[in-house]
């Protein structure tokens, strides 16, 4: 396998939204809350104030990760990680984890301070990544962490 590249997805490329929104609606095979319009509309969206940035993760010319980070709160300068997935072929080989990362640096390089919120059933991972429990127990068997920059 060749060396893994994270990028900032170019939302002009139709080829490149189209393979994201394979990978995110197959990742998560839930055609009601994650149709391919509605994951679509978010890969495309524009909002100077509620910001929405998303990244890929390429190896050998494939893109094997998707994941984003968007505005909660410009006021009180929250961000969430979001709509993260791995291609099935994939997992396990430390992808999401760089992906996680690499969206974790490009907050820190681009807010001088905030909270970061993400809802998950990878808690261990998270943790190992400066995320707290913010409250206990689950919702839907996720759940909720935060760090703070």
């Amino acid at each position: 396998m060749g060396k893994l590249r994270i990028d900032t997805l170019d939302a002009s490329s139709p080829a490149l939204l189209e393979s994201c929104t394979t990978l995110i609606v197959n990742a998560f095979a839930d055609p009601v809350r994650y149709s391919a319009e509605r994951v679509g509309h978010e890969l495309r969206s524009n909002d100077k104030v509620f910001y929405r940035q998303f990244f890929i993760a390429v190896q050998d010319g494939e893109i094997r990760a998707v994941g984003g980070a968007k505005a909660a709160d410009w006021a009180a300068k929250t961000h969430l990680l979001y709509l993260s997935a791995v291609a099935p072929e994939s997992r396990g080989q430390g992808i999401g984890r760089a992906l996680i990362k690499a969206r974790i640096e490009w907050l820190e390089k681009n807010f001088p301070s905030g909270r970061i919120i993400v809802s998950t059933s990878h808690c261990k991972r998270f943790r190992s990544l400066g995320f707290v429990d913010i409250r206990k127990g689950t919702v839907d068997g996720r759940h909720l962490m935060l760090r703070r920059f």
